[in-house]
């Protein structure tokens, strides 16, 4: 069986819209500069979940973030995120709707993937793997055999697509089939749809 895979930033979903990003430096109360470096420079790790969302926030803002604080900055983070590339949506609709085994492979902190997990459209993915639930990022190896481990699928069965070219280079030395993701007409050719 062959399993389609996929990322969720800028693939199933669009890019944070700025507007959003710029609400979030306003709660944070910090110019949008300082808060765009703060926030992409500490990511990885919260995506590991090597740091606990007080961390996360307070690392951003440059001092200690509050509990209302941290859930205000963590909700508009989710929305910021929750717009769907509806092209993309449509493919991974249709090929569920075929019976094709999809799965969804995505470096999302665990607040964060428990607030995707509520999207219907990314709900009704059966098999959903995020990084900050299983302490490992893309693109190291052990992500992709996580993945396959838990899929029950050999490496050679996967088809894996993310936006970021490291990554599509982790699931090929995985041993998996990365497609770069561009655009969904792209993907939709790609995948012969």
């Amino acid at each position: 069986m062959t399993w389609i895979v996929f990322d969720y930033g800028n693939v199933l979903s669009l890019d944070q819209p700025d507007a959003e990003v710029e609400a979030m430096a306003r709660t944070a109360g910090i110019d949008l500069e300082t808060f765009r470096a703060g926030y992409w420079k500490h990511r990885l790790d919260y995506d590991r979940g090597s740091l606990t969302d007080a961390d996360y926030w307070s690392a951003v803002l440059g001092r200690s973030a509050g509990p209302a604080e941290i859930d205000r900055l963590s909700a508009l983070d989710v929305a910021s995120w929750s717009h769907p590339d509806e092209g993309t949506v449509a493919i991974l609709r249709e090929l569920m709707a075929a019976g094709t085994a999809v799965a969804l492979l995505s470096n999302a902190p665990a607040r964060t993937a428990d607030g995707l997990d509520r999207l219907p459209w990314i709900a009704a993915i059966p098999h959903r793997v995020y990084s900050g639930r299983i302490g490992l990022v893309k693109p190291g190896r052990d992500i992709y055999d996580h993945l396959a481990d838990r899929l029950g699928a050999h490496p050679a069965d996967i088809v894996f697509i993310d936006d970021r070219p490291e990554n599509v280079e982790g699931a090929r030395l995985a041993g998996m089939t990365g497609v770069p993701f561009t655009t969904a007409a792209a993907l939709r050719h790609a995948l012969a749809l």
